[in-house]
This record gives C-alpha cells, sequence and structure tokens, in this order.
C-alpha cells in the first residue's frame, strides 16, 4: 500500500459545471478532487494544475459535511493510494485513474478573500498557511510505519 499524504492542496472545482463534492445518496459515500499549481515551464503562464481525485467512506463523510467543504477550500489529507478501474462502454477497453482513499482530512485555510474596503483583504479568521500543522497521530508499523510531520525549511518533511 501507498500512503498519500497532500498538503496545502485546495479542492477543485467540479468537472464540466458540476458540484465540486458529490455526496452518494445514503450520504455513505463522497467523492471530490484535490488540486495543487506546479511550476511547468511548457505550460501557459509556465504553471499548470494537478487533480487526484479522493474518496471518502462511512464517517468521514460526516466529517466532510460538518467541514462544509466546497471548491476553494485548503486541507491536508491523509489516504492511500488506488486506482479506480472500469470499462470504457464505447472503445470496451479497461480505464483506470488515481484516487486517494481518505483516512484523515484536515481543514488548512479558506482559499478565498475578500477586500474590506479599507484596502485589506477579509478572509476568515483561519491563518495563513503554515508549515507546522500539529502533527497527526503517531502510528505503528500497522500503517506503513508512518510516525509524524516535521516542519523542515522551506517544506514539509513526513517520516
Amino acid at each position: 500500500m501507498f500512503k498519500v499524504i497532500a498538503s496545502e492542496v485546495v479542492v477543485s472545482k467540479g468537472f464540466d459545471n458540476k458540484p465540486a463534492i458529490k455526496f452518494s445518496e445514503k450520504g455513505d459515500f463522497v467523492r471530490f478532487r484535490i488540486g495543487t499549481k506546479v511550476y511547468d515551464s511548457r505550460a501557459d503562464k509556465n504553471h499548470r494544475w494537478i487533480n487526484v481525485g479522493v474518496k471518502a467512506f462511512g464517517p468521514l463523510c460526516e466529517r466532510i459535511r460538518k467541514m462544509q467543504l466546497k471548491e476553494g477550500s485548503f486541507v491536508t489529507l491523509i489516504g492511500r493510494y488506488d486506482e479506480d478501474i472500469w470499462e470504457d462502454e464505447k472503445t470496451k477497453e479497461k480505464r483506470s485513474v488515481p484516487v486517494i482513499i481518505l483516512e484523515d482530512i484536515e481543514y488548512c485555510f479558506s482559499g478565498g478573500s475578500k477586500n474590506s474596503g479599507d484596502g485589506r483583504n477579509a478572509t476568515s479568521s483561519a491563518p495563513e498557511p503554515a508549515n507546522n500543522y500539529a502533527a497527526p497521530p503517531a502510528s505503528d508499523s500497522m500503517n506503513g510505519g508512518f510516525t509524524g510531520f516535521q516542519s523542515y525549511g522551506g517544506g514539509n518533511a513526513f517520516f
């Protein structure tokens, strides 16, 4: 199993003007995408977005509902890498796409901002993103050996 830790990623907007967060009818399954902007000298304005699908099941769905996640919300999450595999209806070919099966999620800060009228940007009371988040619970070898999070210079180090 591959453990995935994504820090300071944004909930991506829904594909083709669909909702960013999609809950099942029973509310026991939720699906959304996360993204981050990366440098790419070949892309328009030297940047492009990388997006990855996320799935959550059971109690995490209610947590996501209570967090009121929406397009533009910044989150840090832990999950496991997997693949969605299906058969294309037209070509009958096998298709696959990477997906993260969510294990834990935290709200970083609101990505939106509004001008307060006095030249300052007014955002939610959440602080600016930082590289010193509270450490997730330590785990044992049953969880792939993940033991915590540490800030390292200008980036994040996971060990």
